[in-house]
């Protein structure tokens, strides 16, 4: 029998790293898709230059817009056409051009307002010098980049009132270069266009992704409340199933002890105290009974029959291959008396494992083990079907149920995909008592 490599143990869950989130457990969005970098684990040995990288990843894009500003500064001051201010009026268009591109630096506090400010702020620059915009190369990326910023917000209507801006503030510009081709009117605001469409495009793509990752966060919800669900229907199994087999040793206690004070003579101490022994036991029956009735469902049957166990195997598969599917009952060791709680969980066991193997794995045969081995029960459900049934479909649910019953008894509870093929249900129980 093939083994694998590493099991997977049923009833331990691990837990991922955090993500920043908001007030009632929701993510926190940036407004603008643009520009937004996750952080990457930090190395075990940091080196300067991952350090580099790090701040590139993170600041890359703050240190374009610094360099950009420069070149516009740069670039007025060094201007040799005939429109070239001078004396106060050079510095105080220095300082427009250089404005004009780091306010993109508050893209993230600003989403709207910062490049949509870099346009408005080129539009009205250009009557102050009609080629102090125009000739600008870094004003001219920066205006590209704002197009993307705008056209990739999440508000659809902040998007589309950017567009507009964009297509006025690059027209009114084009419109006071002197001697300006008409056509200019037309395409050079479309270079702007396109980048605009560049961060729409963006912005949609991302905004499919959050979706996606949505629906992913919330089924993942639906399957840990499901095996919540899945816990407490079966712990709230296990007590009306543990409370028929206490008040079946209770009642008998009961009865011995009404017995042997009836044996006693009227009115002595021994007598006295076995009464009150025997009003003690019925007393807790009558509790039992009362916690019982919260405990089961408003459409559950009382349970009139005697409770299945080890003995009651070849039954249940009588029943399974009456189903279709081949059951062999395999037993190791020598048998040896199980308290009734356990017993019948261990014949829950074996009932969960091939109510699997007959349901979702598509098996012809499935063998089930019994090793009476010193000191502890083993049991061991083992088909030949298509495996992973036991993960799929909600059938996981009946598992951690059974899971819940082994770390009842103090017991472990494997479940895998065999590397020969098939499912295997593994479960070990202490025998206290038992050497």
């Amino acid at each position: 029998m093939g083994e694998p490599t590493g099991t997977p143990r049923l009833g331990r869950a691990s837990s991922g790293p955090g993500h920043l989130s908001g007030r009632g457990g929701r993510r926190l969005r940036p407004d603008s898709y643009f520009g937004t970098t996750r952080a990457t684990p930090a190395a075990t040995s940091v080196t300067a230059m991952g350090l580099v990288w790090r701040f590139l990843a993170t600041r890359g894009l703050d240190v374009l817009i610094v360099l950009a500003a420069l070149e516009s500064a740069i670039y007025t001051a060094l201007r040799t056409d005939p429109d070239r201010p001078s004396g106060a009026m050079l510095w105080l268009e220095m300082l427009v051009a250089a404005g004009l591109v780091l306010v993109l630096l508050a893209r993230r506090r600003f989403p709207f307002a910062a490049p949509a400010a870099l346009w408005i702020g080129c539009g009205v620059a250009s009557f102050l010098d009609h080629q102090m915009i125009s000739s600008q190369a870094g004003i001219f990326v920066a205006g590209l980049g704002a197009a993307v910023l705008l056209g990739s917000l999440r508000s659809g209507v902040q998007a589309r009132a950017g567009l507009l801006i964009v297509l006025v503030s690059a027209a009114v510009v084009v419109y006071n270069v002197p001697g300006h081709d008409p056509a200019d009117l037309v395409f050079t605001p479309l270079i702007f266009v396109v980048g605009w469409l560049v961060g729409y495009a963006l912005r949609d793509r991302n905004q499919q992704a959050e979706a996606a990752e949505e629906r992913a966060q919330r089924a993942e919800l639906e399957r840990e409340s499901a095996a919540r669900l899945a816990v407490a229907e079966e712990r709230a199994r296990m007590a009306r199933e543990l409370h028929d087999v206490v008040a079946h040793a209770v009642s008998v206690m009961v009865l011995q002890v009404g017995a042997v004070r009836h044996r006693l003579p009227a009115g002595s101490e021994e007598g006295e105290a076995l009464r009150n022994v025997e009003r003690a036991g019925r007393s807790a029956l009558a509790e039992m009974r009362r916690l019982l009735g919260a405990l089961r469902e408003g459409d559950d049957l009382l349970e009139l029959t005697p409770h299945p166990g080890l003995d009651h195997l070849e039954t249940l598969a009588g029943d399974v291959r009456a189903a279709g599917l081949d059951v062999r009952i395999h037993t190791d060791g020598e048998p040896v008396p199980l308290p009734p709680s356990l017993d019948l969980s261990a014949y829950r066991i074996v009932q969960e494992g091939l109510t699997n193997a007959l349901k979702h794995s598509g098996a012809r045969r499935a063998d089930v083990t019994v090793d009476y081995a010193p000191g502890e029960l083993r049991l061991e459900v083992r088909d030949d079907g298509r495996g992973g049934h036991g993960q799929k479909d909600g059938a996981g649910h009946g598992l951690i149920g059974i899971g819940e019953r082994v770390k009842t008894y103090g017991g472990d509870m494997s479940a895998f995909v065999a590397t020969s093929g098939g499912f295997v249900l593994r479960a070990s129980l202490p025998l206290e008592g038992e050497a």
